[in-house]
């Protein structure tokens, strides 16, 4: 049976298989540049391009007893194998979901090459190789590409064909699943896949950026601050740089990707992420898609909302207990029968840090939180068929209305990633309270720093809780082992 000890050697067995396939790749590649030669069929079999493969193989036993926590834990005798990508970036993770097994169970642990390929399109970044006069089709003829049909989520969303398969699965994502989510980082939040946090917090409106890389920088600067650098779409700043950081912010040249990211970074990839994901439940779904590969502790929803009870004011937090999911990007994988629970620990924690932030007690705070439904539209001008939705929205009893908290929430059950929502009423439409251009900077000015700084302190009460952030409400009955 595999011990403890044995870990670090697994996981550094998993790194050589994967440096080598892709070193392979690389020299094939630049043979094809100089001479189209074509990589042999032989040794493709014998997978000197393949993913290295984590298989733990379980008789049954246990060696404790039957832990309490959400994940690593293992539901039947059997195998269990999982194609890896970049498993450096994933060592800690690793590592850690092993550990767990490895105390808890009598498994044997090895280490192979998997049935998969590593695409030829992964390992261009930092090869030097230029393929200029080589069209993309003319390399997927020779080469490994990305094939969708081997590329889903039928994993996480409970429809995976075991018969087809000699083992169970041991992860969510596979390598190639996990090669795809982190190109598509890079291309939509203009930084590192590496540089993302174990902390996530989605906005939908830029304000937050300027607020949060604000933060990051006093942060940074502080005396034993636990934060070391920040990352942002173009630069990256360690302490002594962070004057270029703020010059950044004026310039606002990170501004042109999609989706930007800004990280601030601490050791062990505990610190805080915040993304900008604009407005619309297709934008969150898409982050969330490929963030969820990151295993990240937990994501929140921090935005602007409209209210839609009268006694609510401009500048007023709602609490999401539940959600109204009219965003429909979800329906056919997650149908909207199925109820998101919230989840305990981080409710208390957005609760907290916004008495702790306001600096008001639990009864002043009420009177400007209202907990309760948020609905999740798709239709960025919802309020000319209000007539059409009145009634629905009464029966839900829904306090607020946006276009991405829902659609967070959902994916984050979908993923297994603990989830919350704190939103801001910036204006209350079907009572009349639009938004007038200095009413709105007047409102901004007021709200965002505040709100900001209640998303952080919860994020850092969740931290202190561990482990214990991982609901087992999110798990089902047949869960692939590692979180």
């Amino acid at each position: 049976m595999t011990k403890p000890s044995d870990i670090p050697a697994i996981v550094e067995a998993l790194c050589t298989i994967y440096d080598r396939s892709v070193a392979n790749l690389r020299e094939a590649l630049t043979e094809y540049v100089h001479g189209r030669t074509v990589p042999d069929v032989a040794e493709r079999q014998a997978g000197c391009f393949a993913y290295p493969e984590l298989r733990v193989s379980y008789n049954g036993e246990r060696a404790a007893a039957h832990p309490t926590r959400a994940f690593a834990r293992l539901t039947q005798r059997g195998n269990y194998a999982c194609s890896v990508a970049r498993p450096k970036m994933f060592r800690d993770y690793l590592a850690s979901q092993l550990e767990h097994l490895v105390a808890d169970y009598s498994v044997e642990i090895s280490v192979g090459r998997s049935r998969s390929e590593i695409p030829y399109a992964y390992v261009l970044d930092g090869s030097g190789i230029n393929l200029a006069d080589i069209t993309a089709a003319e390399l997927s003829r020779a080469f490994p590409s990305n094939e969708l049909a081997h590329i889903g989520d039928e994993i996480a969303d409970g429809v995976w064909d075991y018969s087809s398969h000699d083992a169970r699965p041991l992860a969510l994502f596979d390598g190639p699943r996990t090669d795809f989510s982190l190109a598509r980082l890079r291309h939509y939040t203009g930084t590192d896949a590496e540089h993302f946090q174990h902390f996530v917090l989605f906005t939908n409106y830029v304000r937050y950026v300027d607020e949060f890389v604000r933060f990051a920088i006093d942060a940074i600067r502080a005396e034993e601050s636990p934060y070391t650098a920040l990352s942002v779409p173009g630069g990256y700043y360690e302490r002594s740089q962070l004057a270029d950081a703020e010059a950044q912010i004026a310039a606002g040249t990170w501004r042109r990707h999609q989706m930007p990211a800004y990280h601030l970074i601490a050791e062990g990839r505990a610190g805080i992420t915040l993304v900008n994901i604009g407005v619309g439940p297709s934008n969150a779904k898409t982050i969330c898609d490929h963030i969820a590969v990151l295993r990240p502790e937990v994501w929140l929803m921090i935005g602007h909302c409209g209210g839609l009870r009268p006694t609510q004011r401009i500048g007023d937090y709602v609490l999401a207990h539940a959600y109204l999911r009219d965003d429909h990007v979800l329906d056919d994988v997650l149908p909207v029968e199925i109820p998101l629970p919230a989840i305990a620990e981080v409710q208390r924690a957005l609760f907290e840090a916004a008495v702790t932030v306001t600096g008001g007690d639990e009864d002043s705070v009420k009177t400007r939180l209202r907990t309760g439904t948020v609905v999740t539209t798709d239709d960025r001008n919802w309020e000319l068929r209000f007539t059409q939705s009145a009634k629905r929205f009464n029966q839900s009893r829904a306090v607020a209305i946006d276009m991405e908290s829902a659609t967070v929430a959902a994916q984050g059950f979908r993923f297994r990633v603990p989830y919350g929502t704190l939103l801001c009423v910036s204006d209350k439409p079907i009572h009349g309270e639009l938004k007038l251009p200095g009413q709105a900077n007047d409102f901004y000015e007021t709200s965002i720093g505040q709100h900001l700084r209640i998303g952080i302190e919860t994020l850092g009460l969740l931290r202190q809780e561990g482990e214990g952030l991982h609901s087992r409400k999110l798990r089902s009955f047949d869960e692939p082992p590692l979180r």
